[in-house]
């Protein structure tokens, strides 16, 4: 059995969330690092922390809650390209997630990015996730 990081990745702010936890944390590695970059830039997590302990390392993400009804910031995560079954776009044929209010995180040879900065660099890659 193969196992799939990003999924882990996903799923661990998925269950943090649905549990109500403030922060998770989470094995730390380069894709999963850029990941979480991004999803601070973007404004879906309040904040992130690498801890360089052992060999691999963990990130530490605060997860972010409405201040009145205390619903998450995430409203959904999907992973799309699998170990099973990668899914690769060029730059024209990228997915508007939720109507351009969501995001779709890439892995491209410039890097890992968002849909819209792939468009804007036009360059194509695989689609790890959508987030919106």
């Amino acid at each position: 059995m193969h196992s799939d990081p990003i999924a882990d990745f996903l799923t661990r702010i998925r269950n943090g969330q649905m549990a109500g936890h403030k922060v998770v944390e989470i094995p730390a590695s380069n894709i999963k690092k850029e990941i979480t970059k991004i999803l601070f830039d973007k404004g879906y997590v309040l904040s992130y922390k690498f801890v360089e302990d052992g060999p691999q390392g963990t990130i530490k993400i605060a997860l972010k809650y409405h201040p009145k009804t205390r619903r998450p910031a995430i409203t959904e995560m999907q992973r799309m390209s699998k170990p099973g079954l990668r899914t690769y776009r060029g730059a024209d044929d990228l997915p508007r997630i939720l109507n351009g209010l969501g995001i779709s995180i890439l892995s491209t040879s410039q890097g890992v990015m968002t849909d819209k900065e792939a468009k804007h660099m036009n360059v194509g890659g695989e689609i790890l996730c959508y987030v919106y």
